[in-house]
């Protein structure tokens, strides 16, 4: 067995056209994909596979979908025998992780994101909000800046640490719209509005989070075999109590992705020579190759890149 680092995208990643080329795959990919939509009750893959873009992107939708790809890629890995040494995902990717690591049976992570999606979904219905991604200032000061506009407009905080100098705000409508005028005029290079729908990782979400957390006690979780770095503590986490916890704080509390890279990229003592990034697009890749360029960050989410990634491992491990 190969073991390596793994990541696991979140929410934007999702593309029309996902997953369709594994379908023919030779390999568990095509086997569990073609499960997705029993187990979910409706047809998830055309919507996966034909669109419309609009509504893949809902989150109720974007959200399965994503775990699917990841998933069916991870078994396909397995077979290949490439297997995780640690694992984190990015916000929705923690679960993706959380199937690759053990802690949720694959059907049982496609149930755990649907709920999660349709209850972010409706709280964002409920109580509307929204974010922004804010390029060029460090997450302490956007913080700071955070907090003097909370006092004045409503609720916005800092909801994804995503690297050094670019990080993502969410609260409510007017709240987000002051920051990023406070932000610009602080010196940020660009605060650019997300089409998402509700202000995720943000206390308005917090009725959700207690259903979710609610829902998560009749789920069969276990110890995870390798570790995951939990978005909420930034630390890597075996114990299935600990996880549950993270789980169920995470819909409030903010992702905080720079401090996991940091983990999952190590010193460069133990720097490991290549991290996967597992499911649909590149983003990670992308983000954190520009931190760590001496580590090859690969992405794996299609038929042609399953191909030839054991010519990719032979070669830099």
């Amino acid at each position: 067995m190969i073991q390596v680092p793994m990541l696991f995208p979140g929410q934007g990643s999702q593309a029309v056209g996902m997953t369709a080329d594994l379908m023919d795959h030779k390999s568990p990919a095509s086997g569990f994909l073609s499960t997705v939509n029993e187990v979910l009750g409706y047809d998830l893959l055309h919507t996966m596979h034909e669109g419309p873009g609009e509504v893949l992107t809902e989150t109720h939708h974007a959200q399965p979908a994503i775990l699917a790809h990841s998933v069916a890629v991870t078994l396909a890995l397995r077979e290949l025998g490439v297997i995780p040494s640690l694992v984190a995902g990015h916000s929705i990717g923690e679960f993706s992780a959380a199937v690759a690591a053990g802690v949720l049976a694959p059907a049982d992570g496609l149930k755990v994101v649907r709920r999660r999606g349709e209850l972010m979904f409706a709280a964002g219905q409920e109580i509307p909000g929204t974010m922004a991604a804010v390029m060029g200032l460090k997450g302490a000061q956007v913080t700071e800046i955070c907090a003097q506009v909370n006092a004045d407009s409503g609720v916005v905080v800092l909801a994804n640490h995503n690297s050094d100098m670019q990080v993502v705000i969410s609260g409510e409508v007017p709240a987000v719209a002051a920051a990023g005028e406070a932000l610009k005029a602080a010196g940020a290079r660009r605060v650019i509005p997300l089409n998402v729908s509700g202000a995720f990782h943000s206390p308005l979400l917090e009725g959700a989070g207690t259903s979710f957390t609610s829902f998560l006690q009749d789920i069969n979780l276990q110890d995870a075999q390798v570790p995951l770095v939990a978005n909420v503590s930034a630390t890597p986490e075996t114990d299935v109590g600990e996880l549950l916890t993270g789980f169920g704080r995470q819909l409030t509390a903010p992702v905080r992705w720079h401090e996991i890279m940091e983990l999952m990229a190590g010193n460069e003592e133990d720097r490991p020579k290549i991290i996967l990034e597992v499911g649909p697009g590149k983003v990670l890749s992308n983000m954190a190759r520009r931190t760590y360029p001496e580590v090859k960050f690969v992405p794996v989410g299609t038929a042609a890149d399953l191909d030839g990634i054991l010519d990719i491992l032979q070669e830099n491990l």
